[in-house]
C-alpha cells in the first residue's frame, strides 16, 4: 500500500521520489509535515495529491493576515429553532489539513493549531472535541519572501515531525510537466488508492517495529550532542527523540521490515531534527545552518555496530 500511494503521488510531483516518500513516513508515523520552498515548485501540489490518494476528508485553509482561530477551530452559533447554541466545526475536523503559507497568519491563529496538533482535539467553549483519526496538517511555507510574514516559533515548530524541501526538479521531469494535463492539473483526475482505515492499520503496524536498545542509545547520543555543540543555543528536546524514534519506525515499515537500523536514523535526522534546533548567532563570515549541525553530529556520534 506505500508504494501504491507514492505512485500515486508521483503522477503528479514528477521527479521528486524522495519527497513523497517523506511525506507518506510522515503520514505512517501520525506526524505533520511542514513544506519550506520558493514558489511554485510544488508544495500545495503534494498535498493535494497525497490527500486525493486516500479516501478520506481534506481541507485547505488559505492562511492570511487576517484569518482567525475561529475560522480554522469552528464557532458556536445561536439556533433560534432549538434555543441552543449549535457548533459549527471548522476545517480542521478532517484527516488532512492543508495550511497554505502558514506563516501569513497571526500568532494568535497559528498557535490555535497547537493543540489540535499535539493532542488531537480541539476544545472550544470548555468542551473538548476529538479530531478524526488520522489527522495530518500539511503546512507550506516561502522561505524566501518574509514581507507581511510572522516567523513560526519554536513551540510551533517542534510540533511538525518532518521539514523538508521539495527543489527544481530535473530537466526530463520538467519537459513531461509542460504536457497538458500534467503536473498540477492531473491532481483532480487522482483516484484513491487506500482507504482511511488501511492508514490507521499502517499507522498500528509501524508503530510496532523494534528498535533495539543500541539503536535507542545512538538517538539519545545524537541528542545529547547537540546540546553540547558551539554553534548550538537550545538542543534537541526529549520530544524530539519520540519523534524521530516513530518517523523511523514508520521508514523501516515503508520498506518492509520489522526492525530500524542505524541507516534509517541517518536518513531522517536532518528533516526531523534540524528545524528544531534554536542556533547562536556569530560574527563569523560562515554561519552553519542547523541542517550543518545534524550532519556533523551525525559524523562524531559512534555509530551502533550490528543489527
Amino acid at each position: 500500500m506505500y508504494e501504491s500511494i507514492v505512485n500515486n503521488v508521483g503522477l503528479v510531483l514528477k521527479g521528486k521520489k524522495n519527497p513523497i516518500e517523506l511525506a507518506v513516513v510522515c503520514l505512517l508515523a501520525d506526524g505533520h509535515l511542514l513544506i519550506e520552498d520558493v514558489p511554485g515548485v510544488g508544495k500545495t501540489s503534494l498535498a493535494k495529491a497525497l490527500s486525493a490518494s486516500i479516501d478520506c476528508t481534506w481541507k485547505r485553509v488559505q492562511f492570511t493576515p487576517d484569518l482567525l482561530p475561529s475560522d480554522l477551530i469552528g464557532v458556536s452559533i445561536w439556533s433560534k429553532q432549538r434555543e441552543i447554541f449549535e457548533f459549527q466545526e471548522g476545517p480542521l475536523f478532517a484527516n488532512i489539513v492543508l495550511t497554505d503559507e502558514i506563516n501569513r497568519a497571526s500568532p494568535k491563529t497559528q498557535s490555535a493549531l497547537l493543540e489540535a496538533m499535539e493532542e488531537r482535539q480541539i476544545t472550544v467553549d470548555g468542551v473538548t472535541r476529538p479530531l478524526p483519526h488520522p489527522f495530518l496538517v500539511i503546512a507550506t511555507q516561502n522561505p524566501i519572501e518574509h514581507d507581511g510574514t510572522y516567523k513560526l516559533p519554536e513551540s510551533q515548530l517542534d510540533r511538525f515531525l518532518i521539514r523538508m524541501e521539495i527543489g527544481y526538479p530535473n530537466r526530463q521531469a520538467e519537459l513531461e510537466i509542460l504536457e497538458p494535463g500534467t503536473g498540477a492539473e492531473a491532481t483532480h483526475q487522482l483516484s484513491p488508492v487506500v482507504s482511511a482505515r488501511d492508514i490507521r492499520d499502517m499507522i498500528a503496524v509501524a508503530s510496532q517495529v523494534s528498535m533495539v536498545e543500541p539503536l535507542k542509545n545512538y538517538v539519545v547520543d545524537i541528542a545529547h550532542a547537540s546540546r553540547k555543540h558551539p554553534q548550538v543555543s537550545l538542543g534537541l528536546s526529549p520530544r524530539a527523540m519520540v519523534q524521530l524514534a516513530r518517523a523511523v519506525r514508520a521508514l523501516a515499515a515503508s520498506r518492509g521490515r520489522d526492525y530500524s537500523t542505524p541507516d534509517d536514523v541517518k536518513e531522517l535526522a536532518v528533516p526531523v531534527l534540524a528545524h528544531r534546533l534554536v542556533l547562536r548567532h556569530t560574527n563569523r563570515g560562515h554561519q552553519m545552518t542547523s541542517s550543518d549541525v545534524i550532519q556533523e553530529i551525525l559524523t562524531t556520534v559512534p555509530v551502533p555496530a550490528g543489527r
